[in-house]
């Protein structure tokens, strides 16, 4: 239940409902029920062709052919505190690293 004054979330205490921010006390009242509607999932199609073809390039030098461009993609892979992962797919050989 939330607070009809601020708004926040109310907790239960000894019958009735007791708002933390502002003090403001209610009574229990019959069962309320939230619904809630998930979003649709949108469908990518993504060509076979070329791999890279909706990621950004960059200037890097692959390690395995030297080329100077690279497609890269950013990953969380680690947790949330720690920085995120770059992996890069060389645009000429397709090889693949990542820097972390």
């Amino acid at each position: 239940m939330f607070c009809s004054k601020c708004k926040s979330l109310m907790f239960p205490k000894e019958g009735i409902y007791v708002c933390r921010q502002c003090g403001n006390e209610e009574q229990f009242g019959k069962a309320e029920k939230f619904t809630t509607n998930a979003r649709s999932k949108e469908t990518i199609i993504v060509s076979d062709t070329d791999p890279g073809a909706f990621l950004p390039k960059t200037r890097i030098k692959c390690p395995e052919c030297s080329n100077p461009e690279a497609y890269y993609t950013i990953r969380q892979t680690r947790s949330a505190d720690e920085p995120e992962t770059r992996i890069y797919r060389c645009c000429k050989c397709q090889h693949s690293w990542r820097e972390y």
